[in-house]
């Protein structure tokens, strides 16, 4: 437990606070208002509203015509003066969400219908920064699965609820993707250089881990989420300490055990603080040879398991990410994600979902196979402005923070 002590909680960076304003969903092109509805359900009571992920077949995996009714959705809750407060949380017993239907993304493009993978983002990272701009207080109970884009749909908001059944992981670099949705954001944010070991690898750290590294912050087993529910559900207020109050009622206390990855925060500093993926690489696999710790070969396979242009576009990501803000990070993924689904530089997008998802043969073929055929041009070309053909995305920075 002495090694976790400087594992100070990031609460506070994850949430912003924003001013009035207005902001206009994106229409869903896909299907028609009674399948989303159906899709993400809604809950109402005397102050507050709820919202449920409703794709149990999928794990709750975002969709584009989730993605455009949570906008509306939320958007007229923050602007009816008789919501104090607002929920989200997944429909189904194992999944809070398992991120992006990247599936449906990877029909899509072989349907030719790039555009409406260009609007399902948009639309997407706009509720994303609406969620970390949200004027009201927001509490996301996040039991169950929470992958990716799952985690970004409710990282942002005020209050993180996460359970003994939690289990939170990145998974993107081994689809030929990268972590998004705010992903660069929140992980940069993280204790040390945890979120780069997250990203590289994949992981999965639980709900408790979660709390360690502040990714949460309140932890309940998951047989008590009906009375926090029923408790929120009664409340008559605005006030964000009131909500903090209830849901640290029926809290536990809790520290990550004795086999958790954040015992070895160390050697993750040691090794995950390098400039380049080969240099991280390199020095993994030389204190494997030297030690014969089966740690570093774990984590060795993992990250060789995964895109070579992908890790290295999303260290990258992760390091500017650092040093910016939620809609700045938003803006630079969104021109990152574009250029991972234009399969102009390499397909791995469409490979990686092809061999893991689709077809399931879990045999990548992966271009450039290796991370020394990744050249600094074509990292450098994830983040290039988009150029005058594709616009850039457009918050509404200046109506939700005017100061900034």
């Amino acid at each position: 437990m002495q090694k976790l002590k400087f594992l100070v909680p990031i609460s506070r960076c994850l949430h912003r606070n924003g001013f009035v304003r207005s902001f206009s969903a994106l229409p869903s092109y896909t299907q028609p208002d009674y399948l989303q509805e159906e899709e993400v359900l809604v809950e109402g009571r005397a102050n507050s509203r709820k919202a449920i992920l409703n794709r149990p077949s999928s794990l709750n995996a975002v969709t584009a015509s989730m993605a455009a009714r949570l906008n509306r959705l939320y958007e007229s809750w923050e602007e009816n003066s008789d919501i104090g407060f607002v929920m989200m949380k997944g429909g189904s017993q194992g999944a809070f969400c398992s991120g992006t239907d990247v599936v449906a993304l990877y029909r899509l493009l072989n349907e030719g219908k790039a555009e409406e993978c260009k609007a399902f983002f948009e639309s997407l990272y706009k509720f994303v920064y609406v969620l970390g701009t949200y004027l009201k207080p927001h509490v996301a109970i996040m039991d169950g699965v929470v992958m990716g884009g799952g985690a970004g749909i409710s990282l942002p908001g005020m209050f993180r609820v996460v359970t003994d059944k939690t289990v939170f992981s990145s998974p993107e670099v081994q689809i030929g993707f990268h972590p998004d949705v705010g992903a660069s954001y929140y992980l940069s944010r993280l204790p040390g250089y945890l979120g780069e070991y997250l990203a590289l690898t994949g992981e999965k750290i639980n709900g408790a881990e979660m709390m360690a590294c502040g990714l949460a912050t309140h932890y309940s087993l998951k047989e008590k989420l009906p009375w926090i529910e029923e408790r929120l559900g009664s409340l008559i207020t605005d006030d964000r300490s009131v909500i903090e109050s209830s849901l640290a009622q029926y809290g536990s206390l809790v520290y990550p055990d004795g086999t958790s990855v954040l015992h070895e925060i160390k050697k993750i500093d040691s090794y995950f603080c390098y400039d380049t993926v080969e240099e991280i690489v390199e020095a993994l696999e030389n204190k494997a040879a030297e030690s014969g710790d089966k740690w570093y070969a774990t984590v060795l396979n993992k990250i060789k398991e995964a895109s070579p242009l992908s890790l290295k576009v999303t260290l990258q990501s992760i390091r500017e990410g650092r040093f910016q803000t939620l809609d700045q990070c938003l803006a630079r993924e969104y021109r990152t994600s574009l250029k991972f689904i234009s399969n102009k530089v390499s397909n791995d997008f469409s490979e990686g979902v092809r061999a893991r998802l689709v077809d399931k043969d879990f045999a990548p073929k992966w271009g450039p196979p290796k991370l020394d055929d990744v050249s600094d041009d074509m990292v450098a070309s994830f983040f290039a402005p988009l150029g005058e053909v594709e616009p850039e995305l457009n918050l509404p920075v200046l109506v939700r923070e005017p100061d900034v």
